[in-house]
């Protein structure tokens, strides 16, 4: 129970930032903290939330207008291998890391079909690969930064603590 509460608090701090910082490259709107999110759930809740969390997100996002369809993909994929990588490694480095590689580059590549279908475009993969990459660095970034400060240790103590 506290895991999914965690995770529907995470989603909803995902739905609610990502109008704050958003880049548009090419086809793609980039939305940096839904990646933020995606490494703290991966983080404090493993691969399978995190990808709930992630889908959450899109889905709301989408039936709010503003989203993109593309955020299924690479969101999903991404936070399940920060998720994964962390959960192997312990390390917040390697959810960041599983984060760019999942969204950036396997997620970039598995919404190359959708793209084709849902937005009537079939731009080369590289096109989709690039805006992927540069949202999920810069999410990635900032959920390491979060992640690293104090109180966030305080937090995952005391979130730990009483698991």
């Amino acid at each position: 129970m506290k895991k999914m509460v965690l995770a529907a608090m995470l989603a909803a701090i995902g739905v609610l930032t990502s109008h704050l910082v958003y880049i548009p490259v090419g086809v793609a709107k980039c939305f940096p903290m839904q990646h933020a999110v995606n490494v703290i759930a991966a983080v404090f809740l493993g691969p399978w939330y995190a990808v709930g969390t992630a889908f959450v997100i899109s889905l709301l996002r989408n039936m709010m207008g503003v989203g993109s369809i593309l955020a299924f993909p690479g969101s999903m994929i991404g936070a399940f291998i920060a998720g994964v990588a962390f959960m192997k490694v312990r390390k917040i480095e390697a959810a960041v890391i599983g984060e760019m590689i999942g969204t950036g580059i396997i997620g970039g590549m598995a919404a190359v079909p959708i793209a084709n279908v849902f937005l009537g475009t079939s731009k080369a993969a590289f096109a989709l690969v690039i805006p992927f990459v540069v949202s999920s660095m810069g999410g990635a970034v900032i959920s390491y930064v979060l992640l690293k400060t104090s109180a966030m240790d305080r937090l995952k103590d005391r979130y730990e603590a009483r698991s």
